[in-house]
């Protein structure tokens, strides 16, 4: 029973796993039709992780893709919390360290269903 039951959650986990890389697939080709340079993807660090690393101009964009297929508990927008905001400023410092300094800003690319809706300067450091 434990078998099947781990098994099932795998599932689980490959699908919703897929679904999140087809999500920021699809930022990353509308970020990049609007524009932006993309950097990297899955930039990750102990404590935290970025989606995706863009350039906009001279300001490096740090962007959070969040996708949810119902608006329960608020939508896409309403899960990037205050503690998932750190996780990703604290990962946006390490990169910044290894890269230089430079402008740079949080942006989020919500998608709820099949509308989706690009946040500029979504949140900040302070």
């Amino acid at each position: 029973m434990r078998g099947i039951l781990r098994g099932l959650l795998a599932g689980q986990h490959e699908t919703t796993t897929a679904k999140g890389a087809a999500a920021e697939t699809r930022a990353a080709e509308f970020l990049a039709g609007q524009g932006l340079v993309m950097l990297e993807r899955n930039f990750r660090v102990k404590g935290g992780e970025i989606d995706l690393i863009a350039r906009h101009g001279a300001t490096t964009v740090f962007v959070e893709v969040r996708q949810r297929s119902r608006s329960d508990y608020g939508g896409a927008a309403a899960s990037i919390t205050p503690a998932k905001q750190r996780r990703i400023i604290l990962a946006a410092r390490h990169w910044l360290q290894r890269h230089g300094d430079c402008a740079c800003r949080f942006d989020c690319v919500v998608i709820d269903g099949n509308q989706m809706a690009w946040l500029q300067d979504a949140f900040s450091t302070n």
